[in-house]
């Protein structure tokens, strides 16, 4: 392994990801994303803490319900909205198209229909909900094991699924991955799950089995309708299973 060439990699998953500047050392080159692919949970966990940061600062000041707010705020402009837009595209898409080819050229088009903005805004309404129903500690570090957790289950369709596009912009990404890239990526970020259940291991591990039940659900929903996946369907994966973190926790903690 060079240690090199895997910073590089990072910095390649930091910068497809997010709007973070990355040193100009680092270049770019498309066919480096599959190997940065091991890396994207990492990046989530780094999103989640900047969303837990400001969560926490803004506590100090706001009432828990805007403290919420601000924090998502932060990561959509840290992300550019990137996942939020694989929502919106896949459920204009699904909602919206009959035939594959009806879907797939729907969820290439940019523009937002009635199905993605309604399914945004209800997506954004549950996180904002759940997150400021919870106390402190646990909204903070939920925060963190949503982003890391859902990212790294999302990338596992990498292993799975076949990716359906001839061209894309995920087409880089879109390799087979690798048994210890897989490895790296869980590695990265399913233990958060462990933090904020911390010590009742059981809550970790219902949250662990809701995932691998939606992750079942959703890749056989996405062979039936088109086949395989394509990058706004990793997003629309990412979205459901943060969200599912997130409620998985308030049921928990409210039973």
């Amino acid at each position: 392994m060079n240690p090199l060439a895997e910073l590089r990699y990072f910095f390649t998953a930091l910068g497809y990801f997010t709007r973070v500047p990355v040193p100009r050392w680092v270049g770019f080159e498309p066919q480096w994303l599959n190997a940065a692919a091991r890396y994207f949970p990492l990046v989530g966990a780094l999103i989640g803490a900047l969303a837990a940061l400001v969560y926490l600062a803004a506590l100090r000041v706001f009432p828990p319900g805007v403290a919420v707010l601000l924090s998502m705020a932060a990561t959509l402009l840290a992300t550019g909205a990137f996942h939020e837009d694989g929502l919106a595209d896949c459920l204009d898409a699904f909602g919206g198209g009959y035939t594959r080819e009806d879907v797939l050229r729907i969820m290439h088009d940019s523009r937002i229909g009635a199905f993605g903005a309604i399914g945004a805004v209800l997506a954004l309404l549950i996180k904002w909900q759940t997150l400021a129903a919870l106390p402190p500690l646990s909204a903070a570090t939920l925060m963190i094991a949503g982003h890391a957790a859902s990212r790294a289950f999302a990338i596992s369709y990498l292993v799975t699924l076949e990716y359906v596009r001839p061209e894309g912009k995920a087409k880089p990404v879109a390799q087979r991955m690798g048994a210890a890239a897989l490895g790296c990526a869980l590695l990265f970020g399913l233990p958060w799950l462990l933090w904020p259940a911390w010590p009742d291991w059981r809550a970790a591990i219902v949250t662990f089995v809701v995932l691998i039940a939606l992750r079942h659900a959703l890749g056989r929903y996405f062979v039936r309708r088109i086949g395989g996946y394509t990058g706004d369907c990793l997003g629309f994966a990412q979205q459901v299973f943060e969200l599912a973190i997130y409620l998985v926790g308030l049921a928990w903690i409210s039973y």
